[in-house]
């Protein structure tokens, strides 16, 4: 069975080395051998006279050692003394203390002897001490008068203790009294003050002594202290309190801490500085404390010793003194004597050397005899530090004792000779498992022992040859050390040691693991307090190695806190406060190695508010403020934000004052009379701005005349015979003093008039009465109070009030430039007149009759403003072939002038609107009636209607092209011989004399055949019939050629929605392809918002939107995928109003999803009798090819046929605006509209420019009248819907 033992990679193979050289030296217990202390007291032991007293002294030896004892010199019987007791096997005394023995009875000096028949081994002295803690004598102490600014010692003189007790000075309270630069403890426990202060006086100044081996504490009387206030305090340079004079000496031993002390009397407070003559102070072993007034170095050496000044100075002087060092040493190890094993015959030697100041003298002891008195051996020679031991027998084993003292210590060490005849062993386990990291050294065991001492040779492999070469380090206590370990090297090891006595073997087993490495390690971090940060930590190890993992906050473990969550692979801390900043580590162990990972955690935030706000240098327009920062919260602060408040006019409101850099403390203040100041300061980083700092102490300025007179003075009058003088009014802060007062000032302009004074307080206007209407005025207002004027204000010119203009413009000419539009021009009125500010000109205007109609309406007039001097203007919106009459007048600031004599002019015919509607009824077999509606707007005297018509079949083609003339008075008309069961499409418009109107377009089928007619011959194919109908005089027929027809560009219309709270029902009417892809988009009406997307699922003509927003307007629109840019018109709806009680979704009702199912059965049988009618010859869908047609009249011809291009109606693109709808009679009405000049205008008052671009102003009422437009609506017969589905 192997035996696992893991090497760490990273433990140097030195110390392993050395450690192994002392095995490889120990002599097996089962082989005789002399004593060797193990284990022993102390040299200076104290002891606490309450408990036991217990002197250790073990040892090892074969066969086992017997023990004894001297004290003082002489030998110790225990047997004789009671209370003193040897443990079994061991030579350990206790001494009972506890059971009526006294400490004191047992001091002395104490040795140890272990001995058995191969020699004798001593211990140390062991100097057995009492630790003592006396009272303080008791003694009368007189209170402390001293002078402010004096110096002051307060003396402890604790009891000499053993050990030396531990001073420190509290109060009554036990609250430790406070110190600093200027009061402070020295080394002997007195209690320094370079300088007393007011604060100083107490009553209850204590010193403690404090003793550790007895956990006691001693208390001295209460020192009272009593601080005499004198004015002035006399400032004094630096006096030394201690150590006194200019010099002094002091003696450390090597390897001690040296201590060092000045401390200075003096007013201002001296400070400390400490150099040493002639070189540095040692770096990495200096440190000071007591606020620089003790010098510490630590770990002493030689090299230490010369003069080190300390000079303690203030701004009236300095002091110094120099203390000589000097560093002794006690006797320390060069070369310490070892044990010695060597077989019979051998020759070796025994070395102690050691080093101190003075120089230690070397003695020799054997089994605890001095030498010179010990029996001779003849193998035996003693040389200074030296004994040499030639051709040993058995006899010549013992225990050697070197002795090396000088006057500050000694050292004794013991050494054996051990004389043996043994064959090898090896020590070390066979079979050991040793597992090692690729790439680090691997140290396998052979601990051996033999006399003679053995050669070691080492194998690998069942019949590996010996080990050679650079690759191996082969150590004299016979470790194997390959320096770097790779995967090859695993394998098993064999050991061989052989002497002239025997030879043995050992197998040990070396396995090589792959390293643990951390591949995404913990990064740096910044975060805010109150965030979450995670660290990262994913390893790779071997997979053999069970790696456990886990995490340090600055080299400790993680707080106790639930906050820090350790995950797999990461640490995430929650909600991070300040304590959580600093350095984290990933540490990855396992039975090999150990790798770890850091990254430093840096938690940001506001600053700290500052403190300690000071105001210093107070003049009576400056002050200087100076402040401490608070914590920047590792964010470093940019600035400072400097507020005032005023607490006479405005307490408790906080003005922005100014702001300085981060870097700066202190800033001078500009100030301004009568204001109670106080300040604060907020410290601004890239986090953000922290609390304000408290308020400064108050700081009340001295009066002053006003600095500034009011702002924003205006002159305007609101009647024809006043003035109104307005001002801004000063601010209490602005007043600079009381009795805030405003003298007002006042002279007509270009009058040698004298100034007119008033002087007012708590207003901001004045009304001068009795004034010549609109008149310039120079005014002044100026700032007084009790102190004086403010300085002389400057002069603004005002006017008086403002009266009607009094004359209307003349000259006025009206030129029409075309049927909707006209330009007036007029002349300018004189400036004297307008009495007032010349705002403009106003047209009022207005339609008297429709010259076509000869009928008149109710008058409502229109305005149109034009800002300035203008003298021309343009009348947009006019209605053509009508009568017009206008007048101008004057706009000032009081209102409008007398208005011009009215101006009559007359627009000129206009192209008409389309005809109100067209009916198409009574169909036949052959012939259908068509009745219509003059145009709401003909725009002038109608010259006749024009009909055009032709057939269209359900392959999408047209037929022959038919134009009819109809007289102005005709309104219905009978179509004859047209073919039976055949759709025909109509184009319709009204003419003038200026030309043809915007046309509406019907369709119309006539009677199917039900009787068994026969049905006549279809020509070319093309599935028409050739017969012809007979045409009146004032037909007119085009070529009876077809042309295929585009097939039908797809549109949505007739979008509509049904809102309720938070949803609505969206529906639409497609026209095009099928299988279409139809999506929604919605938002809120007037939002420059995305639209956002819904998709419609299947070919569904309908849409629940919902979450919407109760009481919320929202446009809408519908698209089909695939098509770019095609989608309907927008429609608006609005949602009802949120309800007190939670609404129930209707989309999740049994009735509804009921209702729903059976609709969509019933769309379902409706599709399929469609689809059946249209394997018959079903009609044509008549919206979907009215989409698709073009105006007739515009169709390109064809250059190999000549036949009619293809089929586009432009007109029929535009969408139904929202909620029209096409009587069920057929007829198609114009939607009404309104006379607009919004387009015109600037917002509601439009304006032209000098090239007769619209700069005037609309304003008025208009009378709703029927439309222009030459939009058309149009509803599909029964049979289109039908065809609408399919």
């Amino acid at each position: 069975m192997m035996k696992k033992k893991s090497i760490p990679a990273s433990k140097p193979s030195l110390m392993l080395f050395l450690c192994q050289i002392v095995s490889a030296l120990d002599v097996p217990l089962d082989l005789s051998q002399p004593p060797t202390i193990t284990q022993q007291s102390p040299k200076d032991y104290i002891v606490d006279p309450r408990e036991n007293i217990v002197i250790q002294c073990e040892a090892k030896g074969k066969p086992p050692p017997s023990f004894s004892w001297t004290r003082n010199g002489t030998h110790f019987d225990i047997d004789k003394d009671a209370q003193v007791t040897m443990k079994p096997n061991s030579g350990t005394l206790v001494i009972n203390i506890m059971n009526g023995g006294k400490a004191e009875a047992y001091e002395g000096v104490y040795q140890c002897t272990a001995r058995n028949e191969r020699g004798a081994a001593i211990s140390n002295n062991i100097v057995i001490r009492p630790s003592r803690s006396p009272l303080w004598t008791k003694e009368k102490l007189e209170p402390n008068h001293v002078r402010e600014g004096d110096s002051l010692v307060l003396h402890c003189r604790p009891p000499v203790g053993l050990p030396p007790p531990i001073i420190f000075w509290m109060d009554n309270a036990f609250q430790r009294l406070p110190q600093s630069e200027r009061v402070s403890q020295g080394l002997n426990g007195d209690l320094y003050f370079s300088n007393v202060q007011p604060e100083d006086t107490r009553e209850d100044y204590i010193c403690y002594a404090r003793f550790n081996h007895t956990q006691t504490i001693q208390q001295k009387q209460p020192i009272s202290v009593k601080v005499v206030s004198t004015k002035p305090v006399t400032e004094r340079q630096p006096v030394l309190l201690t150590p006194t004079g200019s010099t002094s000496t002091k003696v450390e031993l090597r390897g001690n801490v040296l201590l060092l002390e000045c401390i200075a009397a003096g007013l201002p407070t001296p400070v400390i500085r400490w150099t040493k003559e002639g070189g540095e102070l040692p770096a990495n072993r200096t440190f000071f404390e007591n606020f620089k007034k003790t010098l510490k170095i630590i770990d002493v050496s030689e090299a230490d010793s010369g003069n080190y000044k300390c000079t303690a100075r203030n701004v009236l002087g300095s002091v110094h003194h120099v203390i000589s060092v000097t560093v002794k040493a006690a006797p320390y190890w060069i070369t310490a004597p070892r044990n010695l094993v060597l077989s019979p015959g051998e020759d070796g030697t025994l070395i102690c050397r050691a080093n101190g100041n003075p120089k230690p003298s070397i003695s020799w002891l054997a089994n605890g005899v001095p030498i010179a008195i010990a029996p001779e051996d003849p193998s035996r020679k003693v040389d200074g530090d030296t004994i040499i031991f030639s051709h040993v027998q058995e006899r010549s084993s013992a225990v050697y004792q070197c002795n090396a003292s000088n006057e500050y210590g000694y050292l004794l060490a013991n050494a054996f000779v051990n004389v043996l005849a043994e064959p090898p062993r090896i020590l070390t386990p066979a079979n050991k498992l040793y597992q090692v990291i690729a790439d680090s050294p691997a140290l396998l065991d052979c601990a051996y022992f033999g006399s003679p001492k053995p050669e070691i040779e080492w194998f690998k492999g069942a019949k590996g040859s010996i080990l050679r070469g650079n690759e191996y380090i082969f150590h004299d206590n016979g470790t194997l050390e390959i320096p770097v370990a790779q995967k090859d090297s695993t394998g098993t090891y064999t050991c061989v040691a052989r002497n002239e006595l025997g030879k043995i073997q050992n197998e040990v087993h070396l396995e090589i693991k792959d390293p643990t490495m951390i591949i995404k390690q913990p990064e740096y971090t910044v975060v805010q307090r109150y965030s979450q940060v995670s660290f990262e930590c994913i390893i790779k190890h071997d997979s053999t190695l069970l790696p456990t993992v886990v995490w340090l906050k600055d080299n400790d473990e993680l707080p106790d806190d639930e906050r820090f969550l350790v995950g797999k692979d990461n640490l995430t801390i929650m909600n991070v406060t300040d304590k959580d900043d600093g350095t984290y580590t990933c540490v990855v162990n396992t039975t090999l190695d150990s790798v770890s990972a850091s990254a430093v955690l840096t938690v940001v935030a506001r600053p700290n508010p500052p403190f300690d706000l000071e105001l210093t240098g107070q003049l009576e327009r400056s002050i200087d403020l100076s402040w401490t920062p608070g914590d920047e919260n590792n964010s470093p602060i940019t600035n400072f934000v400097i507020e005032y408040e005023d607490g006479l006019h405005e307490p408790g409101v906080w003005h922005y004052q100014t702001e300085v850099p981060g870097t700066q403390t202190t800033v001078q203040l500009k100030l301004s009379p009568y204001v109670n100041y106080s300040f604060r300061v907020i410290a601004v980083n890239k986090i953000g701005r922290s609390q304000p700092s408290e308020p400064s102490q108050q700081y009340l300025t001295k009066s002053a005349n006003p600095d500034e007179n009011p702002a924003n003075v205006q002159g305007i009058g609101s009647e024809p015979d006043n003035l109104v003088i307005t001002w801004e009014s000063l601010t209490g802060f602005q007043s600079n003093g009381p009795g805030l007062q405003y003298k007002v000032s006042w002279r007509q302009k270009d009058v040698d008039d004298e100034w007119t004074s008033v002087i007012v307080a708590n207003v901001s206007k004045y009304i001068v009465s009795g004034t010549p209407t609109f008149v310039p005025y120079e005014i002044k207002v100026q700032a007084l109070n009790d102190l004086g004027y403010a300085p002389e204000p400057s002069e603004v010119i005002g006017h008086s009030g403002e009266d009607l203009p009094m004359v209307a413009p003349g000259n006025v000419q009206v030129h029409v430039i075309n049927s909707t539009l006209a330009k007036v021009h007029w002349d300018p009125v004189p400036l004297k007149t307008v009495r007032g500010h010349l705002q403009g000109y106003k047209v009022y205007y207005w339609k008297v009759q429709s010259l076509s109609r000869r009928s008149r309406r109710h008058v409502e007039k229109k305005i149109l403003t034009f800002r300035g001097n203008k003298t021309f203007g343009m009348l947009p919106g006019l209605e053509p072939y009508s009568s017009y009459k206008l007048n101008v007048r004057v706009v000032n600031g009081k209102g409008e002038g007398p208005a011009s004599p009215d101006k009559v002019f007359k627009t000129p015919e206009g192209v008409p609107s389309s005809p109100s509607f067209l009916k198409i009824t009574n169909p036949t077999l052959d012939s259908l009636t068509l009745e219509w509606g003059s145009p709401t707007h003909p725009n002038g005297v109608l010259t006749s209607y024009i009909l055009k018509f032709q057939p269209i079949n359900n392959t999408h083609e047209l037929g022959p092209l038919v134009e009819i003339r109809i007289p102005a008075n005709e309104s219905t008309l009978i179509l004859k011989n047209l073919n039976y069961s055949t759709r025909y499409k109509f184009y319709f418009n009204a003419q003038t004399s200026v030309g043809s109107g915007s046309q509406i377009t019907e369709e119309a089928v006539t009677i199917m055949d039900e009787a068994g007619i026969l049905h006549p011959a279809v020509g070319a194919g093309k599935g028409y019939s050739e017969i012809l109908f007979a045409t009146s005089p004032v037909m007119h027929t085009v070529g009876p050629t077809f042309y295929k027809v585009q097939p039908l560009y797809p549109r949505i219309r007739n979008v509509t929605t049904a809102a309720a709270e938070t949803y609505a029902n969206i529906s639409w009417e497609y026209e095009g392809p099928d299988h279409a892809n139809f999506y929604v988009e919605y938002g809120v009406a007037g939002s420059k918002e995305d639209w956002k997307k819904e998709i419609v699922n299947g070919s569904r003509s309908f849409f629940v939107l919902k979450g919407l927003t109760p009481g919320t307007a929202y446009k809408v629109r519908v698209g089909a995928e695939g098509l770019s840019g095609f989608r309907s018109s927008e429609d608006v709806f609005e949602t009802g109003p949120a309800m007190a009680s939670r609404q129930v979704d209707i989309a999740t009702q049994g009735w509804f999803i009921g209702l729903m199912c059976a609709v969509a059965l019933l769309i379902l049988i409706l599709l399929i009798v469609c689809f059946i009618r249209r394997n018959k010859g079903g009609k044509y869908p008549v919206k979907e090819k009215e989409d698709a047609h073009a105006d007739p009249e515009i169709q390109p011809m064809k250059e190999d046929d000549g036949t009619f291009g293809e089929y586009s109606d432009a007109e029929d693109h535009k969408p139904l605006k929202k909620g029209s709808r096409t009587p069920s009679d057929r007829t198609v009405k114009k939607e009404d509209s309104d006379d607009s000049l919004v387009d015109y205008g600037e917002g509601v008052n439009g304006q032209f420019n000098e090239d007769g671009s619209f700069i005037g102003q609309y304003s008025g009422k208009k009378e709703k009248e029927p439309a222009e437009g030459n939009e058309s609506s149009e509803a599909p017969s029964p049979v289109n819907a039908m065809n609408s589905f399919v």
